[in-house]
């Protein structure tokens, strides 16, 4: 891959990697902060449903940051935009739209038909 490309998909990756940092110390300053008790057992409920929530959408952000760093190590060790299934290059349209892939987009649809006749 060219080099302008390559920090083309870096810039993107970091970008996206302070953007989910930042909101992840948000919920941290957030949920520490927030000390409030309600006597209502409903509000209370409403309260610890939204913070389940919460937590479920940082787990999941917390996956991708690490996505994110394996993308970046291998911007760094030279694999980047190589499929690590075929070996074949990875379409630059798909890692624009999905920067953090390691399979091309045949290997992909292959796997997850395989996973659907499991």
């Amino acid at each position: 891959m060219e080099l302008d490309k390559l920090e083309y998909f870096k810039n993107v990756l970091n970008d996206e990697l302070k953007t989910l940092l930042g909101e992840a110390g948000k919920t941290v300053t957030v949920m520490t902060s927030d000390a409030s008790s309600f006597p209502d057992p409903t509000d209370r409920a409403t309260q610890e449903s939204d913070r389940s929530f919460e937590l479920r959408i940082r787990d999941r952000e917390r996956r991708l940051i690490n996505k994110i760093k394996d993308a970046l190590d291998r911007i760094e060790a030279g694999d980047f935009g190589i499929c690590e299934d075929c070996g074949e290059e990875i379409g630059e349209a798909r890692l624009k739209v999905r920067p953090v892939t390691t399979q091309c987009i045949n290997c992909k649809m292959e796997a997850e038909e395989k996973e659907r006749r499991i």
